[in-house]
């Protein structure tokens, strides 16, 4: 298969880069945690239970939209690594659900979770800031399963969930926005306690655990109860737009303080991406950050600002190897990486 036939295939709409605010914020998403009336939680069901569930949830949510059912125990380990890596469904539900699914939508901007740590989890998956929107499709989705299925729910705590953490509006909405400037400024160190004091949570871009590679944070809420949904995403907006206004002064500092150092940092990783034959995943992140600075400051013209958003999707080791048609060890993976991305910058080049 050709790179530009893989990547039509593998790439999704909040990949694209075409949102509000895209040249800081790269992706919202907004998630729900649900469960079923009278239904004991996933870890304790049985097989039989939890199939009955994903069969209940299946039913209420096709008859108002058009998804795709997959079940964990049908799909490769690698499937469940892509579907991992592109967000559109969590570490847990590959690796430790017992008969989870997921629904999945053709534009893949939905996916419902199914016996996760919950009975569902309806995500939704918008390009740039659209905090509101997202939440409005989410609400959309959720009212119509609702509507099919009763949910647990308590006048008094909201809804209820497996984690206590979830409890209360069962909402996690969380951005995804690349903060060069403000690493490259040192500004981060401060920055992320004063934002953990206001109830936000700052993880990287795999969300708990993982690392802020390419400079790229996700910020989300960390409190679901005792706040309105209406509270909890104004919050998180009124947060992201502080940042976005503070990246941007830090950008205007370094092009005033330090312009040839930078256009040098930018363009020197421009030519290692362009060049390099071995590349391992941070170095690789490290470099299309520059790059797609480059691309936000204007000194690179003929690159998409939507090359880092694919590239940080198709590089990691599921795509890889899914690209390479098998497994691939550690060093092949490197190769491979960096074949990927030289041919990915040709492209753009030749057109």
């Amino acid at each position: 298969m050709s790179l530009e036939r893989f990547i039509n295939q593998q790439t999704t709409a909040w990949m694209s880069g075409t949102g509000p605010d895209s040249d800081v914020v790269l992706s919202t998403r907004i998630r729900l945690a649900r469960n079923l009336e009278n239904v004991p939680f996933p870890t304790i069901l049985s097989m039989e239970e939890a199939e009955e569930v994903v069969d209940q949830i299946n039913k209420a949510a096709s008859e108002s939209l058009s998804l795709e059912l997959l079940k964990m125990e049908d799909i490769s380990q690698l499937q469940k690594r892509v579907l991992v890596e592109k967000h559109l469904i969590s570490p847990y539900l590959a690796e430790t659900s017992l008969y989870g699914a997921v629904l999945i939508s053709e534009q893949e901007d939905v996916s419902i979770m199914v016996n996760e740590e919950d009975h569902l989890r309806i995500q939704c998956l918008a390009s740039g800031l659209q905090l509101h929107e997202t939440l409005e499709k989410a609400n959309q989705i959720d009212d119509a399963i609702e509507g099919r299925v009763p949910y647990a729910f308590d006048e008094k705590m909201g809804y209820l969930t497996a984690c206590p953490t979830n409890v209360g509006t069962g909402l996690r909405a969380s951005v995804m926005i690349h903060l060069p400037g403000l690493v490259l400024t040192r500004q981060m160190s401060r920055i992320i306690p004063a934002i953990s004091q206001l109830g936000l949570v700052v993880r990287g871009i795999y969300g708990e655990g993982s690392e802020a590679l390419g400079n790229i944070f996700q910020i989300s809420n960390q409190l679901t109860l005792g706040k309105s949904e209406e509270d909890i995403i104004n919050d998180l907006d009124s947060v992201v737009h502080e940042l976005m206004s503070r990246e941007q002064s830090a950008r205007d500092a370094l092009m005033q303080t330090s312009p040839i150092q930078l256009e040098d940092r930018i363009f020197r990783s421009y030519g290692i991406l362009s060049n390099s034959r071995v590349i391992e995943t941070n170095e690789a992140f490290q470099c299309l950050s520059d790059v797609r600075l480059g691309i936000d400051l204007g000194y690179i013209t003929h690159i998409p600002k939507s090359i880092l958003n694919e590239l940080m999707i198709l590089t990691q080791p599921g795509f890889l190897q899914q690209y390479a048609g098998g497994p691939l060890r550690a060093e092949e993976r490197d190769i491979r990486r960096a074949a990927l991305i030289r041919e990915r910058l040709e492209l753009e080049e030749t057109n």
